[in-house]
């Protein structure tokens, strides 16, 4: 399937990513592949905009609700997952397009993950462990003696990616970039283009500010406290999606409603302010200020992908 280019819409949360494929839906019979670290965990709905029921039926979305509340999930994967939603959904004849902000997901799916960079249950155990106990800080500067590259790569506050890089070379011997020359590729059978929808800063941050009051409103805190009442909520929170924690620090008593939504707000918009960065660091991404703009060249993109499948067939 290397002659056909399957779109990607990305770009930081709340940009109007979804938004924008579900227009695309009234002209062309699409079908959305879910690229979001956040859905991909189930009963956590409200808080990562999974799509409504409405929205499933106009453009149905594969990829989400694949893994239980604190269960790990790796890009690794992702690419199994898109590649067999891919398939089904040309086999019925429909159009797909990939849809979210996780930019590892997405940089798995454009250019493969190394197929030997599992991870190691005890050794990142141990490593979280060592993180409550010390500090982060101690585990980036213990990256730094290690594989310096990477940690001049990772903000020592990102720990996920500080444990994962210390986790491949402490069972490995190997710096991620020495492991990455030695070994395979897991790669997508399909090949993609990129789209970045990235607003204006302003504008971006009233709308996250805006999506936080329309998740209360929609009741994101009948559903944390659903999911707390059934016991759930230490896996979410070790699930590490943003408003998740704030709302469970709020019904245990240790921070006001008002106080847990601006956290939510500053940390979804400091969120949003990393994904910036990391969609700007790439060099095969094209990038649009206006959805308008973007759904221009998006329609010209399914236009070529359905035509090159019609010649296929």
């Amino acid at each position: 399937m290397s002659d056909i280019l399957i779109p990607v819409i990305c770009g930081p949360t709340a940009s109007g990513k979804s938004a924008t494929a579900i227009a695309l839906a009234e002209e062309f019979p699409i079908e959305i592949v879910s690229a979001d670290s956040a859905q991909v965990v189930r009963y956590l709905d409200i808080g990562t905009a999974k799509p409504s029921r409405q929205q499933q039926e106009i453009a149905p979305t594969h990829c989400i609700d694949l893994i239980e509340p604190g269960e790990r999930y790796s890009a690794f994967r992702f690419i199994n997952d898109a590649d067999t939603a891919i398939d089904s959904i040309l086999s019925r004849g429909k159009l797909p397009i990939v849809v979210g902000g996780t930019g590892l997901y997405i940089k798995a799916l454009m250019h493969g993950i190394v197929a030997t960079d599992k991870p190691d249950p005890a050794i990142r155990i141990q490593l979280e462990r060592d993180a409550r106990t010390d500090g982060p800080e101690s585990l980036h500067k213990r990256l730094a003696e290690l594989d310096p590259e990477s940690a001049a790569e990772i903000h020592p506050s990102n720990l996920i990616r500080v444990v994962r890089a210390l986790e491949i070379n402490i069972a490995t011997g190997m710096t991620r970039r020495h492991l990455l020359q030695a070994s395979v590729h897991q790669k997508s059978r399909f090949q993609f283009v990129a789209r970045v929808l990235q607003p204006h800063r302003e504008m971006l941050y009233s709308w996250i500010n805006q999506r936080v009051d329309r998740y209360m409103d929609e009741g994101f805190l009948a559903e944390v406290q659903a999911l707390s009442t059934n016991g759930l909520a230490p896996a979410v929170r070790s699930s590490a999606v943003i408003g998740y924690s704030e709302l469970l620090d709020y019904l245990d008593g240790c921070a006001t409603l008002e106080q847990s939504l601006n956290t939510i707000r500053m940390n979804t918009r400091r969120y949003a302010k990393r994904q910036v960065t990391w969609f700007k660091a790439q060099q095969d991404m094209d990038f649009f200020v206006d959805k308008m703009a973007l759904k221009v060249v998006l329609l010209e993109d399914l236009t070529r992908l359905k035509r090159a499948l019609d010649t296929r067939n």
